[in-house]
C-alpha cells in the first residue's frame, strides 16, 4: 500500500465522489483477512458496519489484519492501519494516530454512521499494542 502522506496528497484533490471511490480502491488493496478470524473476539464494537481487528506479531513489528462488510468502512480501516504500518508495538501505543488521520477530515467528509467506529478502532489497536508491548 502507499504511504499515509501520499494517499493524503491524492484524497486532497479529489471532489467528494472520487474520495469515496479513494477510500474504496484503499479497502480492497488490504490483505485479505481469513474468514475464520472474523470471531467475536476481533469484532470492533460501536461500529455501524461489522468490522474486525486481528493482531500479528512479524518480527518486531505489529501488524493488523482487518476487513470490513461495508466498502468505505474498509477504506477507513485501510487509512486507520496505513498510520501504524512498519510500527512496533511500543511505537503504536505512543503514536498520534487521531493526528495523523486529522487531515483527512473523515468527520466533515463522511457520514456519522461510517465514522462513529473510527475511536472504538484506535482504541482496540492501542489496547492491542500496549498488551504485545508488555509481554516483551
Amino acid at each position: 500500500m502507499t504511504a499515509l502522506a501520499d494517499i493524503l496528497d491524492e484524497y486532497e484533490f479529489l471532489d467528494a465522489d472520487d474520495r469515496y471511490r479513494l477510500l474504496i480502491d484503499l479497502g480492497k488493496a488490504l490483505p485479505p483477512m481469513p474468514e475464520a478470524l472474523k470471531t467475536d473476539a476481533t469484532l470492533v464494537r460501536g461500529c455501524s458496519a461489522s468490522v474486525w481487528v486481528y493482531p500479528v506479531e512479524e518480527v518486531g513489528r505489529l501488524t493488523f489484519l482487518a476487513d470490513s462488510n461495508a466498502a468505505i468502512t474498509k477504506g477507513i480501516i485501510a487509512l486507520v492501519l496505513k498510520t501504524v504500518e512498519g510500527k512496533n508495538a511500543n511505537e503504536i501505543g505512543t503514536l498520534d494516530i487521531e493526528g495523523a488521520l486529522a487531515p483527512f477530515d473523515l468527520r466533515n467528509q463522511l457520514s456519522s454512521n461510517r465514522t462513529q467506529g473510527i475511536p472504538n478502532m484506535i482504541a482496540l489497536i492501542r489496547k492491542t499494542a500496549a498488551r504485545y508491548a508488555s509481554a516483551d
